[in-house]
């Protein structure tokens, strides 16, 4: 009885910790309005100067906001991205309410466009994610030695007692 009882909590506590991670993973993603607002994928907003002056990480968000009767969002290769091409796209980001959401999963550039000439007009964006970099810790302080002393000294004009 005892035995199950310590696999039990032991169970229990495991579960807790993998929480803990997965709630700290959520709390270090963010939220990105692609284009700067609630309501910016558009031909009237500069997409790759906004994209410029944002730093994305594996696990943040896309939100695209845009005119459901106007526009899409497709994530499509370079080489579609670059020319304007909308066919053979990887997905069809659009759900239908001009309200949509990309995940971005992985370290990589990600591109994305609408159709319908939209394009050509500017309405893309290439989207560059790094991986998460953890907190930076404090660097170490160098090893004590005579000669540091010796400058720290000359630093200080003598003034250590």
């Amino acid at each position: 009885m005892a035995l199950t009882m310590e696999v039990l909590s032991f169970r229990k506590m495991m579960m807790i910790i993998v929480m803990i991670m997965m709630i700290g993973n959520m709390a270090q993603s963010e939220l990105h309005h692609v284009g700067g607002n609630k309501i910016s994928w558009s031909p009237k907003v500069n997409l790759s100067e906004w994209s410029s002056h944002e730093n994305f990480h594996v696990d943040d968000w896309l939100y695209f906001g845009y005119d459901r009767y106007m526009y899409n969002v497709l994530e499509v290769n370079e080489t579609s991205y670059k020319n304007c091409m909308e066919t053979n796209f990887i997905k069809n980001v659009t759900g239908g309410a001009g309200r949509d959401v990309f995940h971005l999963q992985e370290a990589k550039t990600y591109y994305f466009l609408s159709r319908g000439g939209f394009c050509l007009k500017g309405m893309k964006v290439a989207i560059n994610v790094t991986e998460n970099i953890a907190a930076t810790q404090p660097p170490v302080p160098p090893k004590n030695n005579a000669s540091d002393a010796r400058g720290i000294q000359s630093l200080c004009h003598g003034r250590l007692n």
